[in-house]
């Protein structure tokens, strides 16, 4: 059972969003990639404007359309327009098919601009995905590091956020969440370096670790092998490749009558 938690619509080929996600299918169907979550639409925007997300997000729901017994969605928001990104988490979460807050950059997820999105997700049951990243060149304005969301999580412990990327530079994004139990890691993102899943099962535990793709930035094989060849028991690789994420999705999906 393979579930990727992190798929995008941008880098594939389609004048549609209807083409965009059959494209990714087709190779899914290659992968044996079961079950897949996405989030935004395109272009990449670093300051999306509401009028930008709300556009990505149609983008999303229309190329979900056709697949929702395959693929689930992530509602993408912004702390810099907490009120605009609250209706859109009531249109298209509490009163629409998708199951998660997505939250890339424009604003440091430290800020208490996100307190608002955050307890509404609670209220919801929604995942939280932030894309984070420690950058040696400097990060984008807004952008997060994994000690951002472990000063967000520390204020909201009843909520389960993801580490997008283990930041990316995945030791310190590691060493940077261990202490905090409600962050789960992300593998998508970065190349296929060995070690990333060994440590990340040393020192988190196979039950906060997620696989992810990114696709189309990066490729299914290149992101499975990072879990397939890492030197860690089969039962870890279970839980990274499906099983955790399941069930972190499992509440959500059955308020909404999906069975998984």
């Amino acid at each position: 059972m393979i579930w990727d938690l992190h798929c995008h619509l941008s880098g594939v080929d389609g004048r549609t969003p209807h083409e965009r996600i059959a494209q990714i299918m087709a190779v899914a169907d290659r992968m044996q990639v079961d079950r897949m979550i996405f989030s935004m639409g395109w272009p990449f925007l670093l300051n999306p404007k509401p009028d930008d997300l709300r556009r990505q997000n149609d983008q999303l729901v229309e190329a979900l359309s056709h697949w929702h017994h395959r693929a689930f969605g992530f509602v993408y928001v912004s702390p810099e327009y907490p009120q605009e990104s609250l209706e859109e988490i009531e249109r298209l979460v509490a009163n629409g098919p998708l199951i998660g807050l997505k939250l890339w950059v424009a604003k440091r997820c430290r800020e208490e601009d996100i307190d608002p999105l955050v307890l509404r997700a609670t209220e919801l049951k929604a995942l939280i995905f932030q894309h984070t990243w420690f950058k040696s060149t400097g990060n984008y304005p807004g952008e997060s590091t994994p000690l951002d969301l472990v000063e967000l999580a520390k204020r909201h412990p009843e909520m389960r956020l993801i580490c997008g990327h283990t930041g990316g530079e995945w030791e310190q994004g590691i060493r940077a969440v261990r202490s905090s139990p409600n962050i789960f890691v992300d593998t998508a993102g970065f190349d296929p370096t060995a070690g990333v899943v060994e440590m990340a099962v040393r020192e988190l535990g196979a039950d906060r670790v997620l696989y992810g793709s990114d696709i189309g930035g990066r490729s299914f094989a290149s992101q499975l092998a990072k879990v397939q060849g890492a030197d860690v028991p089969p039962r870890a690789k279970e839980l990274i490749l499906g099983v955790n994420l399941k069930r972190l999705l499992t509440p959500i999906l059955a308020d909404k009558g999906v069975r998984a």
